[in-house]
């Protein structure tokens, strides 16, 4: 008979949990890239704006200085959102690491059982060669009875027919 785990459901649930888990980990951390994206690129539009100032008419400060204004804002709302999404991301993981423990606990079980299982098969399949040996013996002992029984009765005729 195979080997069956009792709490096979369970770990599988709990594969599919931690799986789903994963993919929202995969999410998170797609989140917190894309943020980082948006620095990234406002950062590079901050630099832009700022080598173009150099080079502008001197009527234009005003303009070029409110919008300066207007990107180191949104640099701060950016790196707010990146943050927050680390943060989550942060959660998600430890969430993770939890629903990885919990299988891995549950597939040592698993194996714990199993190694148990083919233990009592294996002791199963000894006692029964166990028993097919002393089966054998029995037999074998009872041949060499009989063929000793029988050369005796021969060496017995032989005996009467000399005699």
């Amino acid at each position: 008979m195979p080997f069956r785990y009792r709490l096979q459901k369970v770990l599988d649930f709990r594969i599919r949990k931690k799986e789903e888990q994963l993919m929202v980990v995969q999410k998170a951390q797609q989140a917190v890239f894309v943020a980082e994206e948006n620095i990234r690129k406002n950062n590079e539009e901050i630099r832009q704006t700022q080598i173009n100032m150099r080079q502008a008419d001197p009527r234009m400060y005003e303009t070029y200085d409110n919008y300066l204004i207007f990107l180191w804002d949104k640099a701060e709302k950016l790196e707010q959102i990146r943050v927050e999404a680390q943060e989550i991301l942060d959660m998600e993981k430890a969430k993770l690491v939890k629903l990885e423990q919990a299988v891995k606990v549950l597939e040592k079980h698993k194996e714990k059982n199993r190694e148990a299982y083919l233990e009592e098969e294996k002791k199963a399949e000894l006692k029964s060669f166990s028993e097919l040996g002393v089966q054998r013996f029995f037999n074998q002992s009872k041949e060499r009875q009989e063929e000793e029984e029988l050369e005796l009765l021969r060496q017995l005729e032989e005996l009467e027919d000399y005699s």
